[in-house]
């Protein structure tokens, strides 16, 4: 990305979960950003992917770019190279640890700080919150709304709990998000709401070919409208 690659300073760290789990984190530090004043956005990976995904490594930097501090990090099966997802329990943990480690930091840690990822990573973040877990929004990239083909078997009923604004970017063919059910879902839900479609997307974010849309022009779409979103609930000065 030429000249705009010197723009964000890419930091490796190791983050604690437990005595004997350790995970791997990146931080992706823009040039200005300001400790204590500005946001900062937190993204895990999907159940099948792991930190180093092209989607996710995209948002990662493209959001760095417009002055948010931003944290992508694995979860511990994929530090151990397993392609099954830990329990939830570590994977809430491993939450919480991040977390931790953002906001004690000495010298990064931001004004607000803001959830989000992808799929499984997403709706972790979700339950993490529900259980009490201080937020200043939640980011969802493709929310794994149920099993595919198994729409009676909702994950929503833990979003009553959650006590902060909320994005949801969602494609039309999503086989894990009826989109009818998650705006019925939304019903019961007593904090701002903001649902954003992607026409002819999947889960991954795949759009029809015959729609003409460029990968790099869905994943450019999800971006600003996450960089938008989260600029405005923080209150935060367009950049």
């Amino acid at each position: 990305m030429g000249a705009e690659e010197s723009s964000v300073k890419f930091i490796k760290r190791t983050v604690p979960v437990t005595a004997d789990v350790q995970v791997s984190a990146v931080w992706a530090v823009p040039a200005g950003y300001r400790a204590g004043r500005d946001a900062a956005l937190v993204l895990a990976h999907g159940a099948g992917s792991d930190m180093e995904s092209p989607f996710i490594s995209h948002l990662h930097e493209t959001l760095a770019e417009r002055g948010m501090l931003t944290v992508k990090f694995n979860f511990p099966y994929k530090e151990r190279g397993a392609k099954a997802p830990d329990r939830a329990p570590m994977l809430e943990s491993t939450w919480r640890a991040v977390i931790e480690s953002v906001q004690g930091d000495p010298t990064l840690a931001p004004r607000v700080l803001f959830l989000g990822g992808k799929s499984m990573g997403g709706r972790i973040a979700s339950q993490v919150v529900a259980q009490g877990q201080a937020a200043a929004g939640l980011v969802f990239l493709g929310y794994p709304l149920h099993p595919s083909g198994r729409p009676d078997r909702l994950r929503t009923a833990h979003l009553p709990a959650i006590g902060c604004p909320m994005l949801f970017i969602e494609g039309t063919r999503d086989p894990l998000c009826n989109l009818d059910l998650l705006r019925t879902a939304l019903r019961s839900v007593a904090v701002p709401v903001q649902l954003h479609v992607i026409d002819g997307a999947d889960h991954s974010f795949r759009v029809l070919k015959r729609l003409g849309r460029s990968e790099a022009d869905v994943e450019s779409e999800i971006a600003g409208t996450v960089a938008d979103w989260v600029i405005r609930t923080a209150d935060l000065p367009a950049t």
